[in-house]
This record gives structure tokens, sequence and C-alpha cells, in this order.
């Protein structure tokens, strides 16, 4: 590790010499253990959230990060609805320089557990189109990326033929990307602002007139200009909230409609899968290359039924798929991907692949499919037939990767239980040596939003 909390905290005594330290705690920032990290609090009741790097991959998306922050002035971020981290100083530590950042409070909820109706789900979307709607000066200023259509598309077109040469991609999701990748309408957008790297974890909320709102994003790594499917990608692990994310996204947009919207927040969360290929082929790792085949081969049987099948599809959380890749390093694509990475299309996101592999332990495989006769559907060949599912279509067919789930079970690979909903962002910030006071706040927080969605549905 790059520093304990103790560490971690004598470096806000350098980068913050006034500040008087009261209390220091290890904090859990989801981000599979690319960074060590740990919340402080100073006598001023404030808190600080150091972040340090543990390799040179993390280094460098924290240095991003923090070019992103200063990017924010005090006018861009009048501009959006919720709070961004503040950044207060960096040091210079063995692994690279900790990042200094106040608290953004508030509770996060998985993807599949965000309810449909007005509440959370409309908050994400009046979230994300006033971050879309910032003027793009604010990102050039700081040199972060700027990328037009062609270029994103450009990008797509080079992931999907990397993918392809593995000889291990499904020849029905080839086809299906890359007539995609062809069909010029699609990529018709005009870039925008977009945080790159959204997905659930990324949102912070707090109960306002009785229902949870977005009070904080975090995650700002992959802040740039680009499409702004990029950022929507995720919904197609929360079944129940997307239809009312996006109407409250088009509603609150100051943007011309992008009637490919979706469309295309779809194949980038198809496009996952193949990130996970390319991370296990390039990493000569044979287990997460048969992993990442078995998600792929999976995602070809969902789409092969999907048209006809109505019924919201469950995923694991975050944690539960974790427990699944906890062997396999994160690492970012190699440096001849000449820029994509910014765009989200080649580099490996572990958190991003896991919103959309099935509840096994939730969703036993007779409940997975009754609305079409109550029998899973069988696995088929990888190299069967291009999916039924047109590229037109693919933003109504929520992603089914059930089947992969029966296989981790078969090989012992099952995931244990975790909490939907989590407190603040996962501080302890009581004594270690006794968690009552973190298991209340979680109970409190959980407790919260599950007496919005009990009433939001009554």
């Amino acid at each position: 590790m790059t520093g304990s909390p103790l560490t971690l905290a004598a470096s806000v005594s350098a980068a913050l010499p006034e500040a008087a330290i009261v209390s220091t705690a290890a904090l859990s920032t989801g981000e599979g253990g690319r960074y060590d990290s740990a919340v402080v609090g100073l006598d001023d009741g404030s808190q600080v959230v150091v972040r340090a790097p543990v390799d040179a991959s993390a280094a460098s998306d924290l240095a991003t990060e923090a070019l992103a922050l200063r990017a924010l002035t005090p006018g861009a971020r009048a501009l959006l609805p919720f709070a961004a981290p503040r950044p207060l100083g960096e040091v210079a530590l063995a692994e690279g320089r900790a990042l200094l950042t106040d608290l953004v409070p508030g509770y996060r909820v998985e993807a599949g557990d965000l309810p449909a109706g007005p509440g959370a789900a409309t908050s994400i979307g009046i979230a994300l189109a006033a971050l879309h709607a910032l003027p793009a000066s604010v990102v050039r200023a700081e040199g972060l990326p700027v990328k037009t259509a062609e270029e994103v598309r450009e990008a797509v077109v080079a992931l999907v033929e990397r993918a392809a040469s593995t000889r291990r991609l499904p020849v029905a999701l080839a086809t299906r990307w890359r007539r995609a990748a062809e069909d010029e309408a699609l990529w018709r957008f005009d870039p925008c602002v977009v945080l790159g790297d959204a997905v659930a974890s990324s949102f912070r909320y707090e109960d306002r007139d009785g229902a949870p709102t977005v009070s904080g994003v975090l995650g700002w790594s992959r802040f740039s200009v680009g499409d702004p499917a990029v950022d929507l990608q995720w919904l197609a692990a929360a079944p129940d909230a997307a239809d009312d994310v996006y109407a409250a996204y088009v509603s609150s947009a100051h943007r011309s409609p992008d009637p490919d919207l979706r469309t295309r927040a779809r194949l980038y969360a198809e496009l996952e899968f193949a990130k996970w290929l390319l991370h296990g082929h390039e990493q000569r790792r044979d287990d997460v290359v048969d992993d990442a085949v078995a998600l792929l081969d999976a995602l070809v049987d969902g789409l092969g039924d999907s048209a006809a099948r109505l019924d919201p599809v469950a995923v694991v959380g975050v944690d539960d798929a974790m427990a699944v890749l906890a062997d396999t390093p994160v690492t970012k694509a190699s440096a001849e991907d000449d820029g994509s990475i910014a765009m989200q299309t080649d580099a490996y996101d572990p958190e991003m692949v896991s919103l959309f592999v099935a509840a096994a332990r939730e969703h036993e495989p007779n409940e997975r499919d009754t609305s079409s006769g109550g029998e899973p559907a069988k696995r088929s060949s990888s190299l069967g037939e291009p999916s039924a599912v047109p590229v037109t279509d693919m933003e109504t067919a929520p992603i089914d990767v059930s089947s992969w789930s029966e296989l981790r079970q078969a090989s012992g690979s099952g995931a244990a239980a975790d909490p939907a909903i989590s407190d603040d962002t996962d501080a302890d910030t009581s004594d270690p040596a006794d968690p009552d006071e973190e298991i209340e706040a979680a109970r409190a927080s959980r407790a919260a939003f599950q007496r919005w969605a009990r009433s939001a549905s009554e």
C-alpha cells in the first residue's frame, strides 16, 4: 500500500499546514483498489479526502482528475445543480501525488436498485443534462481531451477490430458492432462536455422535499468533450429507472434532440465486454479471457430473445462482481491506443462490466425468463448467426448475461450478498475498533431511501 490512513493524514498536514487534524479513517472509494484513500477530520468540522495512487496507471488518472477539478471554476460550478469535489492540494508520495479534496456527503444506490418515477431517476437526468450543458471551454482551458464525433466513431471501430483480432469475439457481436459503426446516422451527434466515466456510484444523494436528489458527483478522471451517450451507458443495468432518467435528461437538455442517444449508450455498454476480453488477452490471462468469452456468449444469448421479453433484467451490485474479479489486475489500455481511452472505448473498467452481470442469488434460473415460458434460454455458439436485434433497437434490449452467472456458480465462483445502498462515500469515520457508528450510518441511509421508495410506489 502507498499509505495507511495515518500516513495519508500526514499528507494533509503537509499540504494544509494550518489545519488541525482531529480524526482519520480509511475510505473505500469503490475503485478496485487503485487508490489508498482516507477521510481526515479537521478541528473546524470539515472533512478532507486523501487519495493516493498505488501504481502508475492510477497516478495518471488521479493527475487528470486534479486537472478536471481545477477546470471546474466557481463560475462553472455555479452552473451545476450538484457539488463536485473541491481540490485542496497535492502532495508528492512514493507512487505519485496524493490528491486532497473536500468530502462530498450523501449516500449512493446501486444501479439495479434505482426505482422508476420522480426522485433519484429524474434527478440523475437533470444532473447529467446540466453537466453536458457546460461550455466546452471549461475542458479546453486545462488541455483535457476534446473528441469529434468522427474521432469517437473511429475509436469504436478500432476497439471492435482489436477484439475481433483475438479470435475469441463471437461472430454475432462482431457483425452487430461493425454494423453499428458503419451506420453514419448513428454518429451524427454534437459533442459536449462529459464526465466520461459515469456509473451508478458516481452519484451521491440527499433527501430533499422527501425524495432522493443528486447532491454530488464523483469520478472526474475522464472529464472531456465527447459523446454524451458515454455518460448514459450504465443505465443498461438500471432497467427500472432508465426510462425516467432519459426522459428527465431530454426535457432538461439545452441541446438539439439526439434520436440515437440511447442506441449509442447501449452500444458502449456492450463494448465493455470487449474491453474485458482485450484486457485478459493483453495481460495473457487465460482465466480472464475465458470469463470474458463466457460473458460475450451470454450476451449473444440475451440479445437473441430480448425483443420478445419485456420483464426487466436483474443485475448484481458492483461489490458482488468485484468479488469474482478480485484476482484481476486493473490496467489501462496500451499506449498505442492514441487517446481513445479518454472516450471510454479502450480502457478496462471492472465496475462498468460488473453492472451488467445477472444476480443469480436473487433470481434463480426459473425466474429469469418466465414471460417467455419459464425456461432459461440456452447458450448459443459463439459462431452463431448475427443477433436478430437490429441496431436501431439496441436501446430496447436490457443486457442479459444470466447464463454467465450459472457458469460462475458451476465453477464455484459465487458472489456474496452485498447491501444495495451505501452511506456517504463508504467512509468509516468512527473508531475502527468500534463499528457501531458505521453500521448505524449505513442503516440510516438505507432506511431513508427505502422510506422514499415505498412512498413513491403507493
